[in-house]
């Protein structure tokens, strides 16, 4: 399949990459054009504008940061006007759920189909291929490309427009109540004498084992913070997520107490960080240098 594919960072590149060694056709565009013409020599080709890229695609995919940068590409730089009917677009980056509906429901009167398909598993998902793939939409425009995202990871469809949002939503409340929880722990393993890397191996296979532990766990200890997702990136979603608790009246004690404390990392300079910099808020909050 020609693929025409709009966001080449740290987590597009490598989806780029596993859609070319699939065999598929691939035409790359990237607001910064360097990060697109860097994939030329995996064999991507580099489309001059937005109007090329759309021109012969028979799917769009959409990888940016944030709803703001979705109507940027679609909107004001003029993908949507130049796509034809039929044509499908597969956004892969994370929005509220609304967002999401609202987009749907714009593009669907131009004739064009619209998948919400954020995913979950950073770069090192991307690179392998293991990505979660949570979709939102109808299965007839999910079905000409899922082929093509499988390439990318597993695919999973929860149901009309924006499920695929409210299950990213879902897994960042996870991930950050684990990501709170692997920073309390490795603080106090520290403080207790015990190496935290030893400890890993140690609970690995266990009921306390999880990603969270052996990646960012070992990111918290070595106080590697160069970016994979960064804090503010993270902080969108949930406040994105805090959003949909509210509108479903609950109250969620674990997911608000980790809000908090990425929004106080943020606050504290850390926005461009990775995500196990929240260390540094378990370590302040106990008087301890960083």
């Amino acid at each position: 399949m020609k693929i025409g594919f709009v966001g080449t960072g740290l987590m597009g590149a490598p989806m780029v990459r596993r859609l070319l060694a699939a065999g598929h056709e691939v035409v790359v565009w990237n607001r910064t054009a360097a990060r697109a013409e860097a994939l030329r020599s995996s064999g991507a080709q580099v489309a001059p504008s937005l109007d090329a890229l759309a021109r012969d695609a028979e799917a769009l995919i959409l990888c940016v940061e944030n709803a703001a940068a979705v109507h940027e590409v679609l909107f004001e730089r003029g993908l949507l006007p130049a796509m034809r009917a039929g044509q499908i677009v597969v956004d892969m980056g994370s929005i509220a759920p609304h967002e999401a509906r609202e987009l749907a429901a714009r593009l669907h009167a131009h004739g064009v189909q619209y998948l919400d398909a954020p995913v979950s598993g950073g770069p090192q998902g991307a690179e392998e291929g293991t990505l979660a793939i949570m979709v939102g939409g109808e299965e007839t425009a999910l079905a000409p490309v899922r082929d093509v995202l499988a390439c990318m990871g597993n695919v999973t469809r929860l149901g009309p427009s924006g499920a695929g949002q409210t299950a990213k939503l879902i897994n960042q409340t996870i991930s950050s109540t684990v990501l709170l929880a692997v920073a309390e722990c490795t603080v106090l393993a520290t403080r207790l004498g015990i190496d935290p890397g030893t400890l890993r191996s140690a609970l690995a296979g266990g009921f306390a084992d999880s990603k969270v532990l052996q990646l960012h766990g070992k990111r918290m200890a070595e106080r590697n913070f160069a970016p994979g997702g960064t804090v503010a990136t993270y902080l969108k979603d949930l406040r994105n997520a805090e959003r949909l608790i509210r509108e479903a009246g609950l109250a969620l004690p674990a997911a608000e107490l980790a809000r908090r404390h990425f929004a106080e990392l943020a606050a504290s300079g850390h926005g461009n960080d990775d995500i196990a910099s929240v260390v540094l808020v378990t370590q302040r909050s106990n008087g301890l240098a960083p």
